[in-house]
């Protein structure tokens, strides 16, 4: 299952980066002389037309190979040889003005986006909009709910929202939707276990209402959804599945007072209680110090140990194919700012470099995500195509974002680098992607074995 998840996921992806490639450039008007799914030596291979179709030997990558464009890092990676002298022609690419390539450019991460987008909003179409299965408070965060708000703060913990205004609430769905879409005025907020009643008012801001629905957290159990490749939980020795009983032999009662006990420990050492089939153990964790913003504008300092929450039950809700097209947009949006903002972390050291994995951590994942269900395979499929825009996007020589680079510096100064210039930078940015990519792999290794 694992393996052809992998190849599935990696084929599919390639293949979409690729076509976005190859349909720019005909459209451009750039003669395409090859189009591969793989990097180094033919395996398969057929011609139509002005083009060869290609599947090559290392599943790695794909290239599309155009005329006249001079890119000999490029060449040797994908295990051709360059071409004989050839007469310069009006369909080559470095031919075409600046916008007409860097719309080839852009192309590969354009349609890897375009794809996360469709998926995101087909799985919405099927399936549903995913809701937790649950109607129970979890926590309140205080500080983002807006004025006329301030008494959900008292909702007793565990308690179960019953009505929000005129709408009864059966999943947490429900919950966001009422306090997101219902009109600007007052509102009571009933629950039970134990009964209470709150009056708030929704504000009129859209931006407000998004902050209110956000605001109250559904009750997660205490446990481990998944743990961060190299992160301080994985060193302890914590796994995906673990209940989380106490922290420093006090007890948790939920997810989010498990993350209000590591939050105010940075850089602290703490002894994390665990359940694990059926036993108790203890392991020593060394709570990682990291900086984050909060909604104000400030900064703070808190204790992460890189452990993701658990899912739990999840219900599915249909939806118009109009709002499917909506929530794809907010989830391809969302998911965007995740990655870039975790790259940003491993920039600032905010996140450990161990925490960066390669193909088998790319090969665990799918197989997970396949066994999962078709509709969690998809959605792993969208954030891993979102993956890789951001990633080709990086201003490395070799990568879409070097090529960008390139292109940028062209049309500031009025003339194109030279060839061995681009070849020099290409030459670097090869080392740095390959630097990257033992690093990641060695990451691999060295979870497997433990270190």
């Amino acid at each position: 299952m694992t393996i052809l998840a992998t190849i599935i996921v990696l084929g599919v992806l390639i293949f979409v980066h690729e076509l976005g490639h190859f349909a720019a450039a005909k459209a451009v008007g750039v003669e395409v002389q090859r189009f591969s799914i793989g990097l180094g030596p033919k395996v398969l291979g057929f011609e139509h037309g002005e083009t060869e179709y290609v599947l090559s030997a290392i599943p790695l990558g794909g290239y599309v190979k155009m005329g006249g464009m001079d890119d000999e890092m490029m060449e040797a990676i994908e295990g051709g040889a360059p071409d004989e002298p050839r007469e310069p022609s009006d369909r080559d690419f470095d031919a075409k003005p600046i916008w007409a390539r860097t719309l080839v450019i852009s192309a590969g991460v354009i349609m890897n986006m375009l794809f996360a987008f469709a998926t995101y909003a087909f799985v919405a179409a099927y399936w549903g909009q995913p809701h937790l299965d649950t109607t129970r408070v979890g926590t309140v965060e205080t500080e983002w709910l807006p004025a006329g708000a301030e008494s959900l703060a008292d909702l007793p913990v565990g308690s179960d929202l019953v009505r929000i205004g005129d709408a009864s609430i059966e999943d947490w769905g429900d919950v966001q939707e009422a306090l997101y879409r219902s009109s600007p005025g007052p509102m009571e907020v009933e629950t039970e276990g134990p009964s209470t009643l709150r009056t708030i008012r929704i504000p009129a801001d859209e931006e407000d209402r998004l902050r209110l629905a956000q605001s109250v957290r559904s009750w997660v159990d205490p446990g481990v959804g998944a743990v961060n490749p190299g992160s301080p939980a994985e060193e302890a020795g914590l796994e995906a599945g673990d209940e989380v009983v106490a922290v420093d032999s006090v007890p948790v009662v939920n997810w989010w007072d498990f993350v209000d006990h590591i939050e105010s420990r940075p850089g602290e050492r703490v002894a994390i209680t665990i359940r694990r089939d059926g036993r108790e153990l203890i392991r020593a964790v060394n709570v990682q110090a990291q900086t984050e913003q909060r909604l104000d504008g400030t900064s703070a300092t808190v204790g992460k140990v890189g452990i993701y929450q658990p899912t739990g039950e999840i219900t599915y809700e249909s939806i118009p194919i109009t709002e499917a097209a909506v929530y794809g947009w907010r989830e391809t949006v969302a998911v965007t700012g995740l990655i870039v903002g975790f790259l940003g972390d491993l920039v600032t050291g905010n996140v450990s470099p161990r925490s960066m994995g390669s193909i088998v951590t790319i090969g665990e994942a799918s197989g997970q995500a396949a066994e999962a269900g078709l509709d969690q395979f998809l959605r792993f499929m969208a954030l891993f195509s979102i993956n890789l825009a951001v990633l080709n996007l990086l201003p490395i020589p070799v990568l879409d974002g070097g090529h960008l680079l390139f292109l940028g510096i062209e049309a500031v100064r009025g003339r194109a680098l030279s060839v061995e210039q681009r070849l020099r930078w290409s030459n670097v940015g090869f080392l740095i992607v390959v630097g990257i990519m033992l690093w990641a792999l060695s990451n691999d290794f060295l979870r497997l074995f433990g270190l």
